[in-house]
């Protein structure tokens, strides 16, 4: 008898080895097929949910997938968080490819007040790296030479570094004008920053150019007189 209880913990362990190499599905159920329905759908809610709340960045579809049963629908349950949440001073929005909460911008004067950190705040920038940074997105893929022409004065290496050290552009292909110089482009950090899911999302472009903030004639000006300085030589 007492040889055969010591030998069951080394049972135990065994299986429990053969588990672990069975790999994550094994450890985690994602299907739940044991839950009625209703309660099945209520824990890939929260389940989603968490993971969106525990992100540092938007969560893709695939991210989401691998926490649901592989015949759930990702946006419906988004859609049943939404309407949940409809209440809360917070949300579940698509941007960047992906989803994230964020608070609601009818509390954003609450939260500045309030002096508090947030989570994932964009990076302070000056008044001229902002703009930098709207020509980027709505020219890109762009050198810094045609950044210069569109504000009519030298756009410097340091408010190129800025930007990138925020990690709101990136190098982009190289420019078939003479030189090949680098052109840049914004990133997924970018989208996620402003609250946009894609680039379609920038506010309308001749509504700035009426304004006078951005000018697409001189980018496209700038552009010519390159490829015409190029066939010269």
């Amino acid at each position: 008898m007492t040889g055969a209880a010591d030998n069951r913990p080394s049972r135990r362990k065994k299986a429990n080895a053969a588990d672990q190499k069975a790999g994550g599905e094994r450890l985690f159920d994602r299907e739940l097929e044991g839950l009625p329905p209703e309660l099945r759908w209520r824990e890939w809610m929260l389940r989603v949910e968490a993971v969106i709340f525990a992100a540092a960045e938007p969560v893709t579809r695939e991210t989401l997938a691998r926490v649901v049963g592989k015949g759930c629908s990702i946006d419906l349950l988004i859609a049943d968080l939404r309407e949940e949440l409809a209440g809360r001073p917070y949300e579940i929005v698509a941007v960047a490819g992906g989803w994230q909460h964020r608070s609601r911008s009818a509390y954003a004067d609450a939260i500045q007040a309030s002096n508090a950190p947030t989570r994932g705040a964009a990076t302070m920038l000056s008044e001229f790296e902002s703009m930098v940074l709207m020509a980027v997105g709505y020219f890109q893929p762009i050198t810094r030479a045609e950044l210069s022409k569109i504000f009519g004065k030298g756009v410097s290496r340091d408010t190129i570094g800025a930007l990138r050290n925020a990690a709101l552009i990136a190098s982009g292909p190289r420019s078939p004008t003479p030189g090949a110089p680098y052109t840049y482009v914004t990133t997924k950090h970018f989208l996620a920053a402003f609250g946009m899911e894609t680039l379609r999302d920038l506010p309308d472009i001749e509504a700035l150019e009426d304004a006078g903030l951005l000018s697409r004639a001189a980018v496209q000006e700038e552009a010519m007189a390159a490829a015409v300085e190029g066939e010269e030589e």
